[in-house]
C-alpha cells in the first residue's frame, strides 16, 4: 500500500512500503499484546479535550436511535447516521465506566467503522481500530465481535489481505455465525479469488438465518451474482432484500444497490426511481445522492445534475465522487472548474490516507487519464501485487495503454473482461478499455466488438468515455464484407 502524498500532480514518495508495513505490524502487535485496555481508554478523553465535545447524556429519542443502531451494527446491516452517532456516544460512556467490557469496546469500534463508511469520513477509522484492539486486549480468543469489526474496518480501508485474515479467524472461532461470511466474500473478491467468494456464498446460503439477517444475506448474494454477470438474479435478490428490510436505513441501502444495478445496464428511469426512493427513506445515503446526480447528467438534466453533485460532495467529499464531478465538468468544456474538483479530490485523498485507506486504485485511475500515466502504472502494479481483483486489472491495463504499453495492457484488460479469468461482471467501462487497446493494436474485429458491447451494456457509462467509444467506432468503420478467417 503506497499511498504517497501529492504535491501538485507529482507524488512525493513516502518511506519505502516494506518498512512502513513492518512498523505497522509492530504497532499492531504492541496494541494487541502489550498495551493495557486502560491505556487505550485514555485516548477517548484526550480526543474529547482536543476534538469535538463529548456527546451529552442521551435523551429518550437518542436512546431509541442508539438501540436501533446497536441492533443493525451487531447484525452487520446498514444503520442510520443519527443512530450511529447516538450509539457511539452511549458506548463511549459505557467503556469509560466499564473499561473491562470487551463487547462494549467491540460495538464502539464497529459503530465507528459504520459511521466512517456511511459518512465518508476516514477520521473515524483510527478510533475504530483503537476500540477494537481494546476489545481484543480485554478478551482475546473467541472474540468474534471484535474480529468482525476489524474485518469490516479492513474492507473500509480497502485492505483485502487483512480483511481475509480477520474474517478467517472469526469463521474459525464460530463456523456457524453468518456474520463472518459477508466480509470474507468481499475480501476474496478484492483479492481476485472468485472461487472462494462463491463457495463462501454457498456456505452462507446453507446456514439457517433469522428474519433480521435474511435481507443482508440476500444483498450479499446479489453482489456475487452481479460479479458473475447474472444480472436478473442480482436484481431479484436485492429486490427481495429491500422488501424484507426492517429499518428505513437498511431499505434505503438495498434500494441504492438496485439503482446502481439499473445504472450499470443503462436503465436511467429505473435508476433514478430507486435512487430517489432511497433518499426519501434516508437522506444521508451518499451513494444514492451521487447515483441520482450521475443519472440526471445522463438524462441531459445538467443544471440539476451539477446541483445534486455539489450537494453530495459539500459535507464530506469522497475522492471518487469528486473525480466523477471533475470529469463531468471536463465533458462540458469547463476545464478550469474540472481542475478545481481534481484539486479537492487530492485533498480528500490525503484525508482518507491519513485514516489508513488505500487509495492507490483511485490515484492510479486519475493519473492514467489526467496526470502521469507512468506513475499510475507504478502504483497499480503494486496494487495488483497485493490484491489482484478485477477492478485493479482493468485500471492497470488502461494505465499501461495510456503509457504506450499496449501489448501488456491487453493482457490485463482481458483478465478484467474474460469470464474464465474471473471477469464475469458486465461492465461498459471494462469493455471500452479493452476495445480501445485492441484498436491501438490493429485488432479491429475484437475492438469493434468490445466497443459495441460497451455501448450496448450502458450507452451513458461515462460523460467523457462514452462519446470516445462512439467516435472510435466511427473511425473503425463498417464491418468488412468478407468471411471470417478460418481457425
Amino acid at each position: 500500500m503506497d499511498n504517497r502524498q501529492w504535491v501538485g500532480t507529482s507524488p512525493v514518495p513516502a518511506p519505502p512500503a516494506p518498512r512502513r508495513r513492518a512498523l505497522r505490524r509492530a504497532l499492531v502487535a504492541s496494541l494487541a499484546g502489550g498495551v493495557l485496555a486502560g491505556t487505550v481508554l485514555m485516548l477517548l478523553p484526550h480526543e474529547r479535550r482536543h476534538g469535538p465535545a463529548a456527546p451529552p447524556a442521551a435523551g429518550p429519542q437518542a436512546r431509541s436511535r442508539a438501540q436501533a443502531a446497536l441492533t443493525t451494527v451487531t447484525y452487520g446491516v446498514p444503520a442510520a447516521l443519527p443512530g450511529l452517532t447516538a450509539l457511539i456516544g452511549r458506548q463511549e460512556r459505557l467503556v469509560r465506566a466499564q473499561p473491562g467490557d470487551a463487547r462494549a469496546w467491540a460495538v464502539l469500534g464497529s459503530a465507528y467503522v459504520e459511521r466512517g463508511r456511511r459518512a465518508g469520513d476516514a477520521a473515524d477509522y483510527p478510533k475504530a481500530e483503537r476500540a477494537l484492539r481494546s476489545s481484543l486486549e480485554v478478551r482475546g480468543g473467541r472474540n468474534t465481535e471484535a474480529l468482525d469489526g476489524l474485518a469490516a474496518l479492513a474492507l473500509a480501508r480497502r485492505d483485502f489481505p487483512a480483511a481475509k485474515d480477520y474474517g478467517e479467524q472469526a469463521l474459525k472461532a464460530a463456523p456457524k455465525r453468518w456474520q463472518a461470511y459477508p466480509p470474507l466474500i468481499d475480501a476474496y473478491t478484492g483479492l481476485g479469488d472468485y472461487e472462494k467468494a462463491r463457495s463462501s456464498l454457498d456456505k452462507l446460503l446453507a446456514l439457517r438465518t433469522d428474519a433480521a439477517a435474511r435481507p443482508a444475506v440476500m444483498a450479499r448474494a446479489s453482489a456475487v451474482y452481479r460479479d458473475r454477470g447474472w444480472r436478473e438474479d442480482a436484481v431479484a435478490q436485492l429486490t427481495d432484500a429491500a422488501a424484507a428490510a426492517r429499518t428505513p436505513a437498511e431499505q434505503a441501502a438495498w434500494l441504492t444497490g438496485l439503482g446502481q444495478l439499473a445504472w450499470e445496464r443503462g436503465d436511467l428511469a429505473d435508476a433514478l426511481r430507486h435512487f430517489e426512493a432511497a433518499l426519501r427513506l434516508d437522506p444521508d445515503q451518499r451513494a444514492a445522492s451521487v447515483g441520482r446526480a450521475r443519472t440526471l447528467a445522463a438524462l441531459g438534466r445538467t443544471p440539476q445534475a451539477l446541483a445534486a453533485y455539489r450537494a453530495a460532495v459539500a459535507r464530506q467529499p469522497d475522492p471518487a465522487d469528486l473525480l466523477e464531478l471533475g470529469e463531468l465538468y471536463e465533458s462540458l468544456g469547463q476545464p478550469g472548474v474540472a481542475e478545481e474538483q481534481y484539486t479537492r479530490m487530492k485533498a480528500a485523498v490525503r484525508r482518507a490516507v491519513s485514516g489508513g485507506v488505500d487509495e492507490d486504485l483511485l490515484i492510479g485511475r486519475y493519473e492514467a487519464d489526467h496526470g502521469d500515466p507512468r506513475d499510475g502504472v507504478e502504483r497499480l502494479r503494486e496494487e495488483w501485487r497485493r490484491q489482484p481483483g478485477i477492478e485493479v486489472a482493468d485500471a492497470l491495463g488502461w494505465a499501461l495503454h495510456r503509457a504506450g504499453e499496449d501489448e501488456e495492457a491487453l493482457a490485463y484488460a482481458t483478465t478484467a473482461t474474460d469470464k474464465a479469468k474471473g471477469g464475469g461482471v458486465r461492465s461498459a467501462l471494462y469493455a471500452f478499455h479493452r476495445g480501445v487497446i485492441e484498436a491501438e493494436l490493429e485488432r479491429y474485429g475484437p475492438a469493434r466488438r468490445h466497443l459495441e458491447e460497451a455501448l450496448r451494456i450502458n450507452p451513458y457509462f461515462s460523460p467523457l468515455k462514452a462519446p470516445m467509444a462512439r467516435e472510435a467506432l466511427r473511425e473503425l468503420g463498417d464491418v468488412p464484407d468478407e468471411p471470417p478467417p478460418s481457425e
